[in-house]
């Protein structure tokens, strides 16, 4: 019979970063869950993406065991670091503030192709070249 899921966490953790400290630790103290067996399985599968933002949702059982799931990083956060820059616009439309090409576009989107809800190519490519309009991005050929 399988473990009954009482609880479903969504992060944003950065890769080979979590530690006790919130949002991580209040987050699975509040439901038993063994903080420190999280961060370091979560670090140990981060390794190599320092720094990066990751996406994790923890699957919380009725034994306080869990499971969690990495998604890929948010669209913008690499669009930021394609275009090296620290922050978004705050004035998108009206300022570009840094540039991509569509190749970065294009890594971009196949990174995030299992993450988006479209398995179409091209409509992949829209959302990237949209969240990067809405940021301030130009694009370039």
């Amino acid at each position: 019979m399988p473990k009954k899921i009482i609880a479903q966490i969504k992060l944003h953790v950065p890769g080979a970063q979590a530690n006790p400290a919130p949002p991580v630790g209040p987050a699975l103290g509040q439901h038993g869950v063994n903080i420190m067996q999280f961060c370091k399985q979560f670090n140990e599968q981060t390794k190599g993406r320092d720094g990066l933002i990751l996406p994790v949702i923890i699957s919380v059982y009725e034994d306080k065991s869990f499971t969690f799931i990495l998604k890929s990083p948010p669209s913008s956060v690499l669009l930021k670091r394609a275009a090296n820059l620290a922050k978004a616009s705050g004035t998108a439309g009206k300022e570009t503030i840094g540039t991509v090409t569509k190749k970065q576009v294009e890594e971009i989107a196949k990174q995030k192709s299992q993450d988006l809800n479209t398995s179409d190519r091209k409509a992949a490519l829209k959302i990237v070249e949209g969240t990067a309009r809405s940021m301030g991005i130009g694009i370039v050929e």
